[in-house]
C-alpha cells in the first residue's frame, strides 16, 4: 500500500513509520505546520509543531530513507482546533483539543488531502490497536482498540475519527509492550528522536498557561463567584478560565461556613458567574452526550447495552450502561463520578474495544436528565 506516514518530529511517529517500512509499504513522510509562527521554539517538553520538530521529522525520514515533505495545516489548526477550544471554553464548557486535533487535522485535512494524493491510509505514532474480525459474509469488520501498553493507550482520543476514517487508518505501535521498548527500537535504528522527551499539555499553549492564553484571546470578563445558595463570595476575571471540578484558583474572599474546601460546581456563561460548593455535588450518576460518533455497528441502537466508559484522556474506566438513542448517548453509571463537565468527551469501551463517544452535554444525578 502506498502509506502517508505522519510524522511529528517525536520518538512514536518515527518508529511508527519506520515498522510500516518494514511492513513493505510504500511510505512517504508529511509533518504537519501547524503553528502560524515560523520561528516557534520548543520549550523543554511543553509544546510541539515547533521550528525543532520539524527539524527531528525530516532527520528521521533521512534516517528511514523515504520522501519527506511538510504540510502547512496552520489554517485548518487555528480556524478548527484552537477556535474550538476557544468558542467552548466561552461556552462554559471544557473541550479537549487532542480530540478536536486528530478529527479535524489528523484524520480529516491530513487523511483526506493524502486521499486525494493516491494514498491508500495514514499512519501514525498513537498508542492504539485496529482489529479486523470476520463477519458472516466472508468479510471483516474492523475494530478500534486500546493499545497492548495500558499506561500509553490514546484510543480516547481516537474514538472520534469514525469508521470511514478508521477504514484508512493504520497504528503501528498498538502492539508496543512499554514506551521503553519504542525508545529502544528506535536508538537500535540509529533515530536520534530516542531520547527526545515527549511533549504535554496543549501544544498551542506551550507555556502551559492556559488561563493565561483564553485571558489574551478572549480579553477580561469580571464577575461573580457565587455559592450553591447564591451569595457571592469572590470575583473572577472571566468565567470562561473556570472548570467544573476546579478547586485551585478560586479567589474566594471568604471559606466555606463548615470549613471544607470548595469545588467549581457549574460555569454560567450567560450570567458570566461561577458557581462553587463542596465536593459532595460534584458526584454524578448519568451523563447525556451530543455530537456521537459510533464504530460499533454490530451493537445495536435503541437498546441498553453494559459497557464501560471513559470521560478524560487518562482517566480510568468505570462500569455502566449506555443508550444509543436519536443521535444521543446516554450512560448510567454503576457508582458516581466527581467533575464532570459539558463538553469533555465521553468514550464507551466494551473490554478493549472502543464503541463510539460523543460530547458530553448535561450530567447529573438519578432521574435528572430527560430521555424524551
Amino acid at each position: 500500500m502506498r502509506v502517508l506516514a505522519a510524522l511529528s518530529g517525536g520518538v512514536d511517529s518515527a518508529v511508527a513509520a519506520a515498522r510500516a517500512v518494514d511492513a513493505g509499504h510504500d511510505v512517504v513522510g508529511v509533518h504537519m505546520a501547524l503553528s502560524r509562527s515560523r520561528a516557534q521554539h520548543r520549550n523543554g517538553s511543553r509544546g510541539c509543531c515547533s521550528i525543532e520538530d520539524a527539524s527531528d521529522a525530516r532527520r528521521a525520514a533521512d534516517v528511514l530513507g523515504i520522501p519527506y515533505y511538510v504540510w502547512d495545516l496552520s489554517e485548518e489548526f487555528e480556524d478548527t482546533v484552537v477556535a474550538d477550544f476557544l468558542s467552548e471554553y466561552a461556552a462554559g464548557r471544557t473541550p479537549n483539543p487532542c480530540v478536536r486535533c486528530n478529527q479535524h487535522i489528523k484524520f480529516d485535512a491530513l487523511l483526506d488531502r493524502g486521499l486525494a494524493l493516491g494514498f491508500d491510509a495514514v499512519a501514525t505514532g498513537h498508542y492504539a490497536r485496529i482489529v479486523d474480525v470476520p463477519d458472516a459474509e466472508g468479510g471483516a469488520r474492523r475494530e478500534l482498540h486500546r493499545a497492548e501498553d495500558a499506561a500509553k493507550d490514546q484510543s480516547y482520543v481516537l474514538a472520534v475519527m469514525g469508521a470511514d476514517r478508521l477504514a484508512r487508518s493504520m497504528f503501528p505501535l498498538g502492539d508496543a509492550a512499554s514506551k521503553d521498548e519504542v525508545r529502544a527500537e528506535a536508538a537500535e535504528r540509529g533515530l536520534s528522536v530516542s531520547v527526545k522527551p515527549d511533549s504535554y499539555d496543549i501544544c498551542f499553549v506551550a507555556d502551559g498557561d492556559t488561563q493565561g492564553f483564553l485571558r489574551e484571546r478572549l480579553g477580561a470578563a469580571p464577575g461573580e463567584v457565587v455559592d450553591a445558595d447564591g451569595d457571592v463570595v469572590g470575583e473572577h476575571d472571566g468565567a470562561y478560565a473556570y472548570t467544573v471540578g476546579q478547586r485551585r484558583g478560586l479567589g474566594l474572599n471568604r471559606p466555606a461556613a463548615d470549613g471544607k474546601p470548595r469545588y467549581v460546581l457549574e460555569v454560567d456563561p450567560a450570567a458570566n458567574r461561577v458557581v462553587v460548593g463542596p465536593s459532595e455535588l460534584l458526584s454524578v450518576t448519568e451523563i447525556s452526550a451530543g455530537e456521537v460518533t459510533w464504530l460499533a455497528e454490530d451493537v445495536p441502537a435503541g437498546e441498553w447495552t453494559e459497557v464501560s466508559v471513559q470521560v478524560r484522556a487518562h482517566g480510568d474506566p468505570v462500569p455502566a450502561r449506555v443508550l444509543l438513542q436519536d443521535g444521543r448517548l446516554f450512560t448510567e453509571l454503576a457508582s458516581p463520578l466527581r467533575g464532570i463537565a459539558p463538553g469533555q468527551s465521553i468514550v464507551v469501551y466494551q473490554g478493549s474495544r472502543v464503541l463510539g463517544q460523543g460530547n458530553i452535554v448535561k450530567a447529573g444525578r438519578g432521574a435528572a436528565l430527560s430521555r424524551a
